[in-house]
Protein backbone atom coordinates (compact mmCIF):
# COMPACT_ATOMS: atom_id res chain seq x y z
CA UNK A 1 0.00 0.00 0.00
CA UNK A 2 1.34 3.60 -0.93
CA UNK A 3 1.20 6.35 1.41
CA UNK A 4 0.44 9.72 0.17
CA UNK A 5 2.68 12.31 1.45
CA UNK A 6 1.50 14.22 4.81
CA UNK A 7 1.37 17.54 2.45
CA UNK A 8 -1.19 15.91 0.15
CA UNK A 9 -3.61 14.59 2.87
CA UNK A 10 -3.29 18.04 4.69
CA UNK A 11 -4.29 19.68 0.80
CA UNK A 12 -6.95 17.34 0.31
CA UNK A 13 -8.48 17.93 3.93
CA UNK A 14 -8.02 21.17 3.12
CA UNK A 15 -9.29 21.83 -0.14
CA UNK A 16 -12.70 19.38 1.46
CA UNK A 17 -13.30 22.10 4.40
CA UNK A 18 -12.80 25.27 1.86
CA UNK A 19 -15.36 23.75 -1.14
CA UNK A 20 -18.23 25.14 0.24
CA UNK A 21 -16.56 28.20 0.54
CA UNK A 22 -14.42 28.24 -2.97
CA UNK A 23 -18.25 27.73 -4.16
CA UNK A 24 -19.49 30.69 -2.90
CA UNK A 25 -17.09 32.72 -4.50
CA UNK A 26 -19.05 35.88 -5.84
CA UNK A 27 -19.21 35.98 -9.50
CA UNK A 28 -19.53 38.89 -12.28
CA UNK A 29 -22.25 39.03 -14.62
CA UNK A 30 -26.22 37.66 -15.09
CA UNK A 31 -29.39 39.64 -15.22
CA UNK A 32 -31.44 39.39 -11.78
CA UNK A 33 -35.29 39.05 -12.82
CA UNK A 34 -37.38 40.23 -10.11
CA UNK A 35 -41.25 40.39 -10.73
CA UNK A 36 -43.02 43.39 -9.25
CA UNK A 37 -46.46 44.10 -7.64
CA UNK A 38 -47.54 47.16 -9.42
CA UNK A 39 -46.41 50.02 -11.83
CA UNK A 40 -44.67 52.69 -9.06
CA UNK A 41 -45.65 56.03 -9.69
CA UNK A 42 -42.30 57.27 -10.74
CA UNK A 43 -38.76 56.56 -10.18
CA UNK A 44 -38.39 59.84 -7.85
CA UNK A 45 -37.86 58.67 -4.47
CA UNK A 46 -37.58 62.23 -2.93
CA UNK A 47 -41.25 62.59 -4.45
CA UNK A 48 -42.44 59.07 -3.79
CA UNK A 49 -43.94 57.11 -0.72
CA UNK A 50 -43.65 53.21 -1.44
CA UNK A 51 -41.54 50.53 -0.97
CA UNK A 52 -42.63 50.45 -5.01
CA UNK A 53 -40.72 53.23 -5.74
CA UNK A 54 -37.85 52.62 -3.26
CA UNK A 55 -37.28 48.77 -4.14
CA UNK A 56 -36.67 48.89 -7.94
CA UNK A 57 -35.14 52.67 -7.88
CA UNK A 58 -32.66 52.70 -4.63
CA UNK A 59 -30.26 50.73 -6.66
CA UNK A 60 -29.48 53.75 -9.12
CA UNK A 61 -28.98 55.96 -6.22
CA UNK A 62 -26.23 56.61 -2.94
CA UNK A 63 -26.86 58.13 0.38
CA UNK A 64 -24.50 60.29 2.58
CA UNK A 65 -24.65 57.20 5.07
CA UNK A 66 -26.31 53.72 4.36
CA UNK A 67 -27.25 51.14 6.87
CA UNK A 68 -25.16 48.36 6.20
CA UNK A 69 -26.48 46.29 4.22
CA UNK A 70 -25.54 42.50 5.03
CA UNK A 71 -27.11 43.29 8.56
CA UNK A 72 -31.11 42.69 8.73
CA UNK A 73 -31.90 45.04 11.62
CA UNK A 74 -31.25 48.48 11.11
CA UNK A 75 -29.58 50.14 14.11
CA UNK A 76 -27.64 53.32 14.72
CA UNK A 77 -24.59 51.04 15.16
CA UNK A 78 -24.77 49.78 12.04
CA UNK A 79 -24.62 53.06 9.84
CA UNK A 80 -21.90 53.15 7.54
CA UNK A 81 -20.22 55.65 5.07
CA UNK A 82 -21.80 55.87 1.60
CA UNK A 83 -20.86 59.27 -0.10
CA UNK A 84 -19.96 60.61 3.00
CA UNK A 85 -16.50 59.06 4.09
CA UNK A 86 -16.82 61.09 7.79
CA UNK A 87 -18.86 62.82 10.09
CA UNK A 88 -18.94 64.40 13.30
CA UNK A 89 -21.13 65.60 15.62
CA UNK A 90 -20.46 69.41 17.14
CA UNK A 91 -20.02 69.29 20.89
CA UNK A 92 -23.63 70.64 21.64
CA UNK A 93 -25.27 68.14 19.16
CA UNK A 94 -26.88 70.83 16.84
CA UNK A 95 -24.49 70.48 13.76
CA UNK A 96 -23.15 67.32 11.81
CA UNK A 97 -20.69 67.39 9.30
CA UNK A 98 -19.68 65.55 6.44
CA UNK A 99 -16.66 65.09 5.18
CA UNK A 100 -17.55 64.21 1.29
CA UNK A 101 -16.02 61.12 -1.44
CA UNK A 102 -14.01 62.20 -4.26
CA UNK A 103 -14.16 61.32 -7.43
CA UNK A 104 -17.58 60.10 -7.47
CA UNK A 105 -19.12 60.95 -10.49
CA UNK A 106 -23.22 60.99 -11.63
CA UNK A 107 -24.37 58.39 -14.12
CA UNK A 108 -24.32 61.16 -17.11
CA UNK A 109 -20.52 61.74 -16.22
CA UNK A 110 -20.38 65.47 -13.81
CA UNK A 111 -18.83 65.13 -10.93
CA UNK A 112 -20.60 64.88 -7.36
CA UNK A 113 -19.64 67.59 -4.90
CA UNK A 114 -21.13 69.35 -1.81
CA UNK A 115 -23.41 71.72 -4.09
CA UNK A 116 -25.29 68.51 -4.69
CA UNK A 117 -25.86 67.48 -1.55
CA UNK A 118 -27.13 71.19 -0.31
CA UNK A 119 -29.42 70.78 -3.45
CA UNK A 120 -30.92 67.86 -2.05
CA UNK A 121 -31.83 69.42 1.36
CA UNK A 122 -33.09 73.08 -0.35
CA UNK A 123 -35.71 70.22 -2.78
CA UNK A 124 -36.62 68.71 0.95
CA UNK A 125 -36.72 72.39 2.64
CA UNK A 126 -38.83 73.66 0.13
CA UNK A 127 -36.19 76.53 -1.15
CA UNK A 128 -35.41 75.31 -4.35
CA UNK A 129 -36.49 77.21 -7.17
CA UNK A 130 -37.44 74.26 -8.66
CA UNK A 131 -39.28 72.74 -6.00
CA UNK A 132 -40.36 69.05 -5.75
CA UNK A 133 -43.98 67.79 -7.24
CA UNK A 134 -44.53 66.09 -3.92
CA UNK A 135 -42.87 66.48 -0.86
CA UNK A 136 -43.89 63.46 1.35
CA UNK A 137 -40.74 63.93 3.81
CA UNK A 138 -41.39 67.60 4.56
CA UNK A 139 -42.11 66.45 8.24
CA UNK A 140 -38.74 64.86 8.79
CA UNK A 141 -36.62 68.07 8.61
CA UNK A 142 -38.00 70.55 10.87
CA UNK A 143 -35.80 70.94 13.13
CA UNK A 144 -33.01 71.48 9.84
CA UNK A 145 -32.33 75.05 9.71
CA UNK A 146 -29.95 74.67 6.92
CA UNK A 147 -27.12 72.57 4.68
CA UNK A 148 -23.99 74.60 4.39
CA UNK A 149 -21.02 73.53 2.20
CA UNK A 150 -17.41 74.44 3.05
CA UNK A 151 -15.81 74.05 -0.44
CA UNK A 152 -16.53 70.78 -2.94
CA UNK A 153 -16.44 68.32 -0.30
CA UNK A 154 -17.37 69.39 3.25
CA UNK A 155 -20.81 70.03 4.32
CA UNK A 156 -22.81 70.90 7.69
CA UNK A 157 -26.23 70.07 8.56
CA UNK A 158 -27.33 73.13 11.20
CA UNK A 159 -29.91 72.32 13.39
CA UNK A 160 -32.03 74.53 15.25
CA UNK A 161 -31.85 71.93 18.72
CA UNK A 162 -30.29 68.66 19.60
CA UNK A 163 -31.52 65.53 17.20
CA UNK A 164 -29.44 62.43 17.71
CA UNK A 165 -32.11 60.41 15.16
CA UNK A 166 -30.84 62.88 11.93
CA UNK A 167 -28.21 60.20 11.37
CA UNK A 168 -30.57 57.39 11.56
CA UNK A 169 -33.56 59.76 9.15
CA UNK A 170 -30.27 60.01 6.44
CA UNK A 171 -29.23 56.39 5.95
CA UNK A 172 -32.99 55.52 5.49
CA UNK A 173 -33.76 54.27 1.83
CA UNK A 174 -35.75 57.57 1.14
CA UNK A 175 -32.62 59.91 1.93
CA UNK A 176 -31.18 59.07 -1.25
CA UNK A 177 -28.64 62.22 -3.22
CA UNK A 178 -30.05 64.02 -6.13
CA UNK A 179 -28.08 65.87 -8.66
CA UNK A 180 -27.86 69.68 -8.49
CA UNK A 181 -27.37 69.80 -12.48
CA UNK A 182 -30.79 67.95 -13.11
CA UNK A 183 -34.17 69.73 -12.45
CA UNK A 184 -36.80 67.15 -10.73
CA UNK A 185 -39.10 66.53 -14.00
CA UNK A 186 -36.13 65.00 -15.19
CA UNK A 187 -36.08 62.85 -12.48
CA UNK A 188 -39.22 61.33 -12.74
CA UNK A 189 -38.45 60.56 -16.25
CA UNK A 190 -34.68 59.57 -16.02
CA UNK A 191 -33.27 59.28 -12.77
CA UNK A 192 -29.52 60.04 -12.66
CA UNK A 193 -27.65 58.75 -9.83
CA UNK A 194 -23.96 58.01 -8.49
CA UNK A 195 -25.56 54.47 -7.63
CA UNK A 196 -24.37 50.76 -8.81
CA UNK A 197 -26.70 50.75 -11.45
CA UNK A 198 -27.92 52.83 -14.42
CA UNK A 199 -31.64 53.70 -15.17
CA UNK A 200 -32.43 52.42 -18.24
CA UNK A 201 -36.20 52.34 -19.01
CA UNK A 202 -39.60 52.18 -16.82
CA UNK A 203 -42.03 51.03 -19.07
CA UNK A 204 -45.33 51.54 -16.87
CA UNK A 205 -47.26 48.72 -16.19
CA UNK A 206 -44.78 46.75 -17.96
CA UNK A 207 -40.99 46.54 -16.66
CA UNK A 208 -37.86 48.86 -15.36
CA UNK A 209 -34.53 47.76 -16.54
CA UNK A 210 -31.42 48.95 -15.09
CA UNK A 211 -27.66 48.44 -15.92
CA UNK A 212 -24.39 48.17 -14.27
CA UNK A 213 -22.92 51.11 -13.54
CA UNK A 214 -18.89 50.09 -14.82
CA UNK A 215 -17.74 53.53 -13.57
CA UNK A 216 -19.13 53.27 -10.36
CA UNK A 217 -16.98 54.54 -7.51
CA UNK A 218 -16.75 51.16 -5.14
CA UNK A 219 -13.99 49.28 -7.07
CA UNK A 220 -15.63 45.84 -8.62
CA UNK A 221 -19.39 46.62 -7.20
CA UNK A 222 -21.96 45.26 -8.46
CA UNK A 223 -21.39 41.66 -9.70
CA UNK A 224 -24.80 42.00 -11.97
CA UNK A 225 -24.96 43.29 -15.32
CA UNK A 226 -28.43 44.34 -14.56
CA UNK A 227 -31.89 44.04 -12.78
CA UNK A 228 -35.29 43.38 -14.35
CA UNK A 229 -37.86 43.89 -13.16
CA UNK A 230 -41.36 42.72 -14.79
CA UNK A 231 -44.85 44.31 -12.99
CA UNK A 232 -47.11 41.49 -12.44
CA UNK A 233 -49.92 42.68 -10.58
CA UNK A 234 -51.56 39.12 -10.05
CA UNK A 235 -50.47 37.50 -7.10
CA UNK A 236 -51.12 33.73 -8.22
CA UNK A 237 -49.75 34.87 -11.87
CA UNK A 238 -45.80 35.90 -10.17
CA UNK A 239 -46.22 33.25 -7.41
CA UNK A 240 -46.52 30.59 -10.21
CA UNK A 241 -43.99 32.24 -12.42
CA UNK A 242 -41.60 32.57 -9.87
CA UNK A 243 -41.87 28.91 -8.86
CA UNK A 244 -41.02 27.71 -12.28
CA UNK A 245 -37.79 30.02 -13.02
CA UNK A 246 -38.76 32.75 -14.70
CA UNK A 247 -37.94 35.18 -11.55
CA UNK A 248 -34.66 34.90 -9.46
CA UNK A 249 -36.56 36.81 -6.59
CA UNK A 250 -40.08 37.44 -5.21
CA UNK A 251 -40.75 41.69 -4.75
CA UNK A 252 -39.20 42.29 -1.38
CA UNK A 253 -41.57 41.72 1.85
CA UNK A 254 -44.27 40.49 -0.20
CA UNK A 255 -45.28 36.93 0.39
CA UNK A 256 -48.09 36.13 3.05
CA UNK A 257 -48.09 33.23 5.22
CA UNK A 258 -50.66 31.42 3.27
CA UNK A 259 -49.18 32.65 0.13
CA UNK A 260 -45.46 31.07 1.58
CA UNK A 261 -47.22 27.76 2.21
CA UNK A 262 -48.51 27.21 -1.64
CA UNK A 263 -45.02 28.73 -3.21
CA UNK A 264 -43.18 26.29 -0.75
CA UNK A 265 -45.55 23.20 -2.42
CA UNK A 266 -44.55 24.38 -6.15
CA UNK A 267 -41.02 25.41 -5.31
CA UNK A 268 -39.66 23.09 -2.23
CA UNK A 269 -35.75 24.55 -2.84
CA UNK A 270 -36.65 28.60 -3.21
CA UNK A 271 -35.05 30.20 0.21
CA UNK A 272 -37.64 32.33 2.11
CA UNK A 273 -36.97 34.74 4.60
CA UNK A 274 -40.49 35.35 6.72
CA UNK A 275 -39.10 38.17 9.02
CA UNK A 276 -41.00 41.73 10.63
CA UNK A 277 -40.88 44.12 7.97
CA UNK A 278 -42.05 47.94 10.40
CA UNK A 279 -45.29 47.88 8.27
CA UNK A 280 -48.34 48.62 10.63
CA UNK A 281 -51.58 47.79 9.10
CA UNK A 282 -54.07 50.38 9.92
CA UNK A 283 -57.41 52.29 9.28
CA UNK A 284 -56.92 56.12 7.88
CA UNK A 285 -60.31 57.99 8.85
CA UNK A 286 -60.88 61.84 7.19
CA UNK A 287 -61.62 63.23 10.46
CA UNK A 288 -62.70 66.35 8.40
CA UNK A 289 -65.22 64.28 6.35
CA UNK A 290 -68.86 63.09 7.72
CA UNK A 291 -69.19 60.60 9.50
CA UNK A 292 -65.52 60.82 10.91
CA UNK A 293 -65.67 63.96 12.22
CA UNK A 294 -67.71 62.83 14.63
CA UNK A 295 -65.91 61.48 17.59
CA UNK A 296 -68.52 59.15 18.64
CA UNK A 297 -68.59 57.58 15.31
CA UNK A 298 -64.51 57.03 15.09
CA UNK A 299 -64.46 55.58 18.44
CA UNK A 300 -67.66 52.98 17.20
CA UNK A 301 -65.34 51.98 14.25
CA UNK A 302 -62.60 51.49 16.77
CA UNK A 303 -64.57 49.24 19.30
CA UNK A 304 -65.74 47.34 15.86
CA UNK A 305 -62.31 45.86 15.29
CA UNK A 306 -61.26 42.36 15.83
CA UNK A 307 -57.58 42.71 15.38
CA UNK A 308 -56.96 38.95 16.55
CA UNK A 309 -58.97 37.75 13.37
CA UNK A 310 -57.03 40.28 10.94
CA UNK A 311 -53.95 38.55 12.32
CA UNK A 312 -54.97 35.17 12.55
CA UNK A 313 -57.05 35.22 8.56
CA UNK A 314 -54.52 36.95 6.82
CA UNK A 315 -51.24 36.27 8.74
CA UNK A 316 -52.03 32.99 9.86
CA UNK A 317 -51.03 33.90 13.05
CA UNK A 318 -47.91 36.11 12.07
CA UNK A 319 -48.85 39.40 12.86
CA UNK A 320 -48.73 41.45 16.44
CA UNK A 321 -50.48 43.78 18.14
CA UNK A 322 -49.27 46.64 18.59
CA UNK A 323 -49.46 50.88 18.97
CA UNK A 324 -47.87 52.90 16.39
CA UNK A 325 -44.39 51.92 16.83
CA UNK A 326 -42.98 48.81 15.70
CA UNK A 327 -43.01 46.07 18.83
CA UNK A 328 -40.43 44.13 20.31
CA UNK A 329 -37.78 42.80 20.76
CA UNK A 330 -37.42 43.58 16.90
CA UNK A 331 -38.67 47.08 17.27
CA UNK A 332 -36.76 49.32 20.13
CA UNK A 333 -39.56 51.84 20.68
CA UNK A 334 -42.76 50.05 21.06
CA UNK A 335 -45.14 49.78 23.73
CA UNK A 336 -45.20 46.42 26.18
CA UNK A 337 -48.01 44.51 26.11
CA UNK A 338 -49.47 45.45 29.78
CA UNK A 339 -49.27 49.09 28.77
CA UNK A 340 -51.16 48.13 25.82
CA UNK A 341 -53.62 46.70 27.25
CA UNK A 342 -54.94 49.28 28.38
CA UNK A 343 -56.07 51.27 25.91
CA UNK A 344 -59.97 50.84 24.38
CA UNK A 345 -60.45 48.79 21.97
CA UNK A 346 -57.37 46.60 22.71
CA UNK A 347 -59.22 44.41 25.02
CA UNK A 348 -59.82 41.01 24.18
CA UNK A 349 -63.53 41.05 24.69
CA UNK A 350 -65.06 42.25 20.91
CA UNK A 351 -68.80 41.77 21.35
CA UNK A 352 -68.31 43.79 24.51
CA UNK A 353 -66.62 46.16 22.76
CA UNK A 354 -68.95 46.22 19.53
CA UNK A 355 -71.99 46.60 22.04
CA UNK A 356 -70.61 49.33 23.23
CA UNK A 357 -70.05 50.80 19.58
CA UNK A 358 -73.70 50.11 18.60
CA UNK A 359 -74.76 52.49 21.25
CA UNK A 360 -73.07 55.11 20.04
CA UNK A 361 -74.10 54.73 16.83
CA UNK A 362 -77.83 54.54 18.13
CA UNK A 363 -77.16 57.89 19.93
CA UNK A 364 -76.72 59.35 16.77
CA UNK A 365 -79.98 57.61 14.72
CA UNK A 366 -77.93 54.99 13.22
CA UNK A 367 -79.31 51.29 13.71
CA UNK A 368 -80.68 47.94 12.13
CA UNK A 369 -83.34 50.41 10.13
CA UNK A 370 -80.89 52.91 9.52
CA UNK A 371 -77.64 51.91 8.29
CA UNK A 372 -74.88 54.04 7.28
CA UNK A 373 -73.61 53.62 4.19
CA UNK A 374 -70.41 54.79 2.77
CA UNK A 375 -67.27 54.01 0.39
CA UNK A 376 -64.15 51.93 1.67
CA UNK A 377 -61.28 52.80 -0.60
CA UNK A 378 -58.13 50.52 -0.61
CA UNK A 379 -54.84 50.51 -2.32
CA UNK A 380 -55.26 48.07 -5.62
CA UNK A 381 -52.59 45.61 -4.43
CA UNK A 382 -53.65 42.38 -2.08
CA UNK A 383 -51.54 43.26 0.90
CA UNK A 384 -54.45 46.44 1.19
CA UNK A 385 -57.20 45.20 -0.56
CA UNK A 386 -57.17 42.09 1.35
CA UNK A 387 -57.52 44.13 5.00
CA UNK A 388 -60.21 46.13 3.63
CA UNK A 389 -62.23 42.75 3.06
CA UNK A 390 -62.37 42.47 6.64
CA UNK A 391 -63.09 45.89 7.58
CA UNK A 392 -66.09 46.04 5.86
CA UNK A 393 -67.25 42.99 7.14
CA UNK A 394 -66.48 44.40 10.79
CA UNK A 395 -67.70 47.55 10.03
CA UNK A 396 -71.02 45.68 9.46
CA UNK A 397 -71.35 44.80 13.24
CA UNK A 398 -72.10 48.08 13.89
CA UNK A 399 -74.49 49.26 11.65
CA UNK A 400 -72.56 50.35 8.82
CA UNK A 401 -72.74 49.24 5.56
CA UNK A 402 -69.52 49.68 3.26
CA UNK A 403 -68.47 49.17 -0.69
CA UNK A 404 -64.99 48.70 -0.94
CA UNK A 405 -63.54 50.21 -3.69
CA UNK A 406 -59.88 49.84 -4.99
CA UNK A 407 -57.75 52.32 -6.61
CA UNK A 408 -54.02 51.94 -8.48
CA UNK A 409 -51.08 52.72 -6.87
CA UNK A 410 -50.42 55.74 -9.32
CA UNK A 411 -53.63 57.41 -7.95
CA UNK A 412 -53.66 55.92 -4.50
CA UNK A 413 -50.99 58.86 -2.90
CA UNK A 414 -52.06 61.49 -4.68
CA UNK A 415 -55.72 60.68 -3.57
CA UNK A 416 -55.18 60.29 0.20
CA UNK A 417 -52.71 63.31 0.00
CA UNK A 418 -55.64 65.61 -1.19
CA UNK A 419 -58.13 64.16 1.95
CA UNK A 420 -59.93 62.99 -1.30
CA UNK A 421 -61.31 59.75 0.91
CA UNK A 422 -63.58 58.76 4.09
CA UNK A 423 -61.76 55.36 5.60
CA UNK A 424 -59.78 52.87 4.07
CA UNK A 425 -57.00 50.29 4.97
CA UNK A 426 -53.64 51.73 5.02
CA UNK A 427 -50.18 50.24 5.36
CA UNK A 428 -47.56 52.74 7.23
CA UNK A 429 -44.20 51.53 7.18
CA UNK A 430 -41.40 52.84 8.91
CA UNK A 431 -38.30 54.04 6.76
CA UNK A 432 -36.11 53.50 9.88
CA UNK A 433 -37.39 52.28 13.51
CA UNK A 434 -37.06 55.26 14.66
CA UNK A 435 -40.14 57.78 16.90
CA UNK A 436 -38.80 61.04 14.71
CA UNK A 437 -39.52 59.27 11.57
CA UNK A 438 -42.90 57.99 12.53
CA UNK A 439 -44.28 60.93 14.55
CA UNK A 440 -42.95 64.22 12.56
CA UNK A 441 -44.17 62.24 9.39
CA UNK A 442 -47.77 60.71 10.26
CA UNK A 443 -49.01 62.37 13.36
CA UNK A 444 -47.54 66.05 13.55
CA UNK A 445 -50.02 68.83 12.10
CA UNK A 446 -49.53 69.86 8.93
CA UNK A 447 -47.17 66.84 7.65
CA UNK A 448 -48.32 65.69 3.91
CA UNK A 449 -47.82 62.02 5.26
CA UNK A 450 -50.94 62.54 7.90
CA UNK A 451 -53.40 61.64 6.19
CA UNK A 452 -55.89 61.20 8.64
CA UNK A 453 -55.53 65.08 9.64
CA UNK A 454 -54.90 64.37 13.31
CA UNK A 455 -53.75 67.62 14.71
CA UNK A 456 -52.31 67.83 19.16
CA UNK A 457 -50.88 70.94 19.26
CA UNK A 458 -51.10 70.13 23.28
CA UNK A 459 -48.89 66.64 22.21
CA UNK A 460 -46.39 68.16 19.71
CA UNK A 461 -44.11 69.67 22.17
CA UNK A 462 -43.52 65.84 23.39
CA UNK A 463 -42.47 65.11 19.74
CA UNK A 464 -39.46 67.62 20.40
CA UNK A 465 -38.74 66.22 24.29
CA UNK A 466 -38.40 62.92 23.19
CA UNK A 467 -36.29 63.95 19.84
CA UNK A 468 -33.92 66.04 22.37
CA UNK A 469 -33.77 62.96 25.08
CA UNK A 470 -30.08 61.24 24.83
CA UNK A 471 -30.65 58.62 27.62
CA UNK A 472 -32.97 55.88 25.92
CA UNK A 473 -34.63 54.80 28.91
CA UNK A 474 -36.26 58.35 29.33
CA UNK A 475 -36.58 58.26 25.59
CA UNK A 476 -38.70 55.52 25.11
CA UNK A 477 -40.77 56.24 28.32
CA UNK A 478 -41.76 59.45 26.64
CA UNK A 479 -42.33 57.65 23.10
CA UNK A 480 -44.99 55.03 25.22
CA UNK A 481 -46.87 58.22 26.66
CA UNK A 482 -47.03 59.86 22.81
CA UNK A 483 -48.05 56.06 21.63
CA UNK A 484 -50.49 55.85 24.26
CA UNK A 485 -52.05 58.87 23.43
CA UNK A 486 -52.62 58.35 19.95
CA UNK A 487 -53.97 55.13 20.04
CA UNK A 488 -56.14 56.79 22.96
CA UNK A 489 -57.45 59.69 20.18
CA UNK A 490 -57.93 56.86 17.14
CA UNK A 491 -55.25 58.79 15.59
CA UNK A 492 -54.69 56.40 12.79
CA UNK A 493 -56.37 53.17 14.40
CA UNK A 494 -53.59 50.62 13.98
CA UNK A 495 -54.94 46.56 13.13
CA UNK A 496 -51.57 44.90 13.32
CA UNK A 497 -47.71 45.03 12.47
CA UNK A 498 -47.12 42.94 9.82
CA UNK A 499 -44.34 40.16 9.07
CA UNK A 500 -44.16 39.04 5.40
CA UNK A 501 -41.54 37.12 3.46
CA UNK A 502 -39.05 37.18 0.61
CA UNK A 503 -38.20 34.18 -1.17
CA UNK A 504 -35.02 33.58 -3.67
CA UNK A 505 -33.79 30.88 -5.64
CA UNK A 506 -30.83 29.50 -4.20
CA UNK A 507 -28.56 30.67 -7.37
CA UNK A 508 -29.13 34.02 -6.15
CA UNK A 509 -26.51 35.44 -3.47
CA UNK A 510 -26.20 38.23 -0.83
CA UNK A 511 -29.78 38.52 -0.17
CA UNK A 512 -30.41 39.96 3.23
CA UNK A 513 -34.32 40.86 4.05
CA UNK A 514 -34.65 43.88 6.03
CA UNK A 515 -35.92 43.45 9.43
CA UNK A 516 -36.73 46.82 10.58
CA UNK A 517 -37.88 48.51 7.51
CA UNK A 518 -39.03 47.59 3.83
CA UNK A 519 -37.82 51.24 2.69
CA UNK A 520 -33.78 50.51 3.30
CA UNK A 521 -33.48 46.80 1.02
CA UNK A 522 -30.12 46.56 0.22
CA UNK A 523 -28.90 47.96 -3.53
CA UNK A 524 -28.56 44.67 -5.14
CA UNK A 525 -24.75 46.02 -5.35
CA UNK A 526 -23.19 42.99 -3.18
CA UNK A 527 -25.60 40.52 -5.05
CA UNK A 528 -24.57 37.71 -7.53
CA UNK A 529 -25.78 34.89 -9.43
CA UNK A 530 -24.44 31.32 -9.20
CA UNK A 531 -25.79 29.80 -13.04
Amino acid sequence: MTRRPGYLILLAVLTCWLHPLLAQEAKHGGVLRVFHRDSPASPSILEESSDSVTAPFMAVFNNLVVYKQDEPRNTVENIVPDLAASWEWSADKTALSFTLRQGVRWHDGKPFTSADVKCTWDYLLGRSATPLRNNPRNGWYRNLKDVVPDGDFKVTFQLGRPQPALLSLLAAGYSVIYPCHVPPRDMRAHPIGTGPFKFVEFRINESISLTRNTDYWRPDRPYLDGIEWTIVTNRSTSVMAFATGKFDMTFPNEITAPVLKDLKLQEPAAICRMVPNNCAINVIVNRERPPFDDPDIRRALALSLDRQSFIDILTEGNGVIGGAMQPGPEGSWGMPPDLLATVPGYGRDVEANRAEARTLMQKHGYGPDNRLKLTVNARNVPAHREPGVLLVEMLRHIYIDAELVPIDTAAWFPKITRKDYTIGPNITCGAVDDPDQNFYENYACGSARNFTQYCNKDLEPLFDRQSMETDVAKRRALVWEIDRKLQDDLARPILYHNMAATCWQPALHGITPMVNSVYNWPRFENVWLDR
